[in-house]
C-alpha cells in the first residue's frame, strides 16, 4: 500500500525508498531555504541537481552549510530576462535532457520596484521570469518529465490582472501584488500542462507551507500580523491553525510532486501537503484552490499576454 503523506511530512520521508538514480533535475532558487533543502533531498536519494541562483557565492555557502551536495551551479537572475535566456542558452548548450525542473526561486511582498526590464518585480520575478526560462527549456525535456511551479496560498489574495500587470493604473499593495504573481504561477502549469501533456510531460503548481526562509525578509510586523490573523481565520473555515513548516517539511509537496504522485492527478492541478487540492471559491477560507488560478482559457489569456510583455513566442 502507498505511503500516505501531509502536512508534517518532510522531503526525505516522501522519497524514503525512492530511487532517483538516473534522474536529471533543475531547482531554480538554490541558494537559501527550500531551494537547498529541495537540492539536497533529491542528491541524498541518488538523483542529479543542476541548480541556479543570482549570486553563486551565496548558493555555494548555503549548500556548503546543507553537507555540500553535489549541485551544478548556473548563474541565473530571474529579474533579468537577459540574465534568463543566458543562463538557458547554457543549459542549451550542454544538451542534458531534464527529467524533472521545479522552479522553485521567488520574491514575496517586497516594496514598490521594478525588475531590469521594467516589470513589476513580484509579477516579472515570479512569473515571468520562469515563464521565459522554462519556456526556453522544453526542448530538454524528457518525454514522462514533470515541471513543478511553486505557487502559494497566497494565489487566494488576487488573481492576476492582465489589464494592469505593472500597477500603473492601480495604488500597489505589496501581498496583492504577491497574489497576483502566485496566481499567475499557478495558470502558467496549467497551460503549460496543456500544451506539453500530449508528449507525456506534465505540469503542477504548490504550495510549500509557510515557512521562516528568506523569502519573508521584506515582511514587516504589521504584515506578518495581518497573514497570521487571515490564516487563523480562515481555521474556522476547514483550515488548520496557523504554524510553520520547517523546511525540511515545506520543501516535501515539491519532491512529491516531482516524483511520487501519479502525473495524471498532479498534471494541471495545484497541490499542498502532498496531496491534489479541490477548488474552493469561498473568500473566507484559506482552504484548497481558487477556480480562476485554474481556468484553462485564462491561463492561455496569460500565456499571450506574458509573451507580449517578454516580447518573445512559444508556440509549444
Amino acid at each position: 500500500m502507498a505511503n500516505t503523506f501531509g502536512y508534517e511530512s518532510t522531503a526525505d520521508e516522501v522519497l524514503e525508498g525512492v530511487d532517483l538514480s538516473g534522474k536529471r533535475v533543475l531547482v531554480t532558487g538554490v541558494s537559501a531555504g527550500l531551494g537547498v533543502e529541495t537540492a539536497r533531498s533529491i542528491v541524498a536519494h541518488g538523483g542529479t541537481v543542476v541548480g541556479t541562483a543570482r549570486d553563486l557565492a551565496k548558493a555555494r555557502n548555503a549548500l556548503a552549510q546543507a553537507g555540500n551536495p553535489s549541485v551544478e551551479l548556473v548563474e541565473a537572475d530571474l529579474a533579468s530576462l537577459a540574465s534568463v535566456r543566458k543562463a538557458a542558452g547554457e543549459l542549451l548548450a550542454r544538451a542534458k535532457p531534464f527529467d524533472v525542473i521545479i522552479a522553485n526561486a521567488g520574491v514575496m511582498a517586497c516594496p514598490q520596484g521594478k525588475t531590469q526590464d521594467g516589470f513589476e518585480t513580484q509579477f516579472g520575478t515570479n512569473h515571468l521570469g520562469h515563464f521565459v526560462f522554462i519556456n526556453r527549456l522544453v526542448p530538454l525535456l524528457k518525454s514522462g518529465a514533470r515541471v513543478v511551479t511553486l505557487s502559494s496560498a497566497g494565489h487566494q489574495i488576487s488573481d492576476v490582472d492582465l489589464e494592469d500587470p505593472n500597477f500603473e493604473k492601480t495604488p500597489y499593495q505589496a501581498f496583492t501584488a504577491y497574489g497576483r504573481s502566485k496566481t499567475a504561477n499557478i495558470l502558467y502549469a496549467v497551460a503549460l500542462d496543456d500544451k506539453l501533456k500530449g508528449r507525456g510531460i506534465r505540469a503542477t503548481s504548490i504550495h510549500p507551507g509557510g515557512i521562516q526562509t528568506e523569502l519573508s525578509r521584506h515582511l514587516t510586523t504589521e504584515l506578518i500580523d495581518q497573514l497570521r490573523a487571515r490564516i487563523s481565520a480562515a481555521a474556522t473555515k476547514g483550515g488548520r491553525p496557523f504554524s510553520y513548516k520547517t523546511v525540511p517539511q515545506g520543501s516535501a509537496t515539491s519532491v512529491w510532486s516531482g516524483f511520487v504522485g501519479a502525473a495524471d492527478a498532479v498534471g494541471g492541478h495545484y497541490c499542498e501537503d502532498c496531496h491534489v487540492c479541490a477548488v474552493n471559491d469561498d473568500a473566507t477560507s484559506r482552504v484548497g484552490v481558487r477556480s480562476y488560478a485554474l481556468n484553462l482559457a485564462h491561463a492561455n489569456d496569460l500565456w499571450r499576454k506574458s509573451e507580449e510583455m517578454v516580447g518573445e513566442r512559444f508556440p509549444l
